[in-house]
């Protein structure tokens, strides 16, 4: 099995009808029917994210679970994630999220998991998560650089075209050097990784897309990639 992250910047609302992406995630797992496991940490395990979630995915032939770090968490992590085809990390304080995990030894587990050939995916914070950095709103003030999992190589920074100070952050972190080189994905649009490598971006609505943002010298520049329209 191949080892697979989809990295969205920012997951389309349930009201907007469009539900590309996550058919495009399930198609992924190979599984006619997927267990696809929520995440929610990063939400402190916020109810109303998780009931979106359910709305989301129900519409679709899966089985759904939701592993919760704020309630009773199973006591064998590796054996209840190892039941699920696809494991959907939500958006919200991502230091706060990592820390959680690396307390419960869950990124671990995590790993374990993407090189079994269990889909990882998420948006915001589910989607820098996995790289060896990214630009993070967890702390109030201007955007600032985290350290991630490492999984993917680079940085990533979500949200690219929905938040005004995206771009500019990122754009100053790289230059900085506080950043490596790296993706930044629009609202929309995600990156499908396969055994480490970037295999298509994804977009579920017009003009959504991705860009490698590079550093050279003292600038920053980025290109656009080739966009596969869901």
């Amino acid at each position: 099995m191949p080892s697979q992250i989809f990295a969205m910047g920012g997951m389309l609302a349930p009201e907007a009808g469009n539900f590309k992406l996550e058919e495009y995630i399930l198609a992924a797992s190979g599984v006619p029917k997927p267990r696809v496991c929520f995440v929610p940490t990063a939400s402190g395990d916020d109810s109303i994210y998780v009931s979106r979630f359910f709305e989301t995915y129900s519409r679709f032939n899966v089985a759904l679970s939701v592993l919760r770090f704020f309630a009773r968490t199973p006591a064998d992590l590796r054996a209840y994630l190892f039941g699920f085809d696809v494991v959907h990390v939500g958006g919200g304080n991502t230091r706060s999220m990592l820390a959680v995990w690396r307390n419960w030894g869950f990124d671990t587990v995590l790993r374990e998991a993407y090189e079994h050939g269990i889909v990882l995916c998420g948006s915001s914070a589910g989607s820098i998560c996995w790289f060896e950095g990214g630009v993070t709103d967890s702390v109030a003030g201007d955007l600032t650089a985290l350290d991630g999992l490492g999984f993917l190589p680079g940085s990533n920074c979500p949200h690219y075209d929905g938040e005004a100070e995206r771009r500019p952050s990122y754009h100053r972190l790289v230059r900085e050097g506080t950043l490596g080189d790296g993706i930044a994905c629009d609202d929309g649009a995600g990156l499908h990784f396969v055994d480490g490598k970037l295999a298509k971006v994804a977009s579920a609505r017009p003009n959504a897309r991705a860009y490698r943002v590079v550093r050279e010298a003292d600038a920053v520049y980025e290109t656009p990639l080739e966009v596969l329209a869901l």
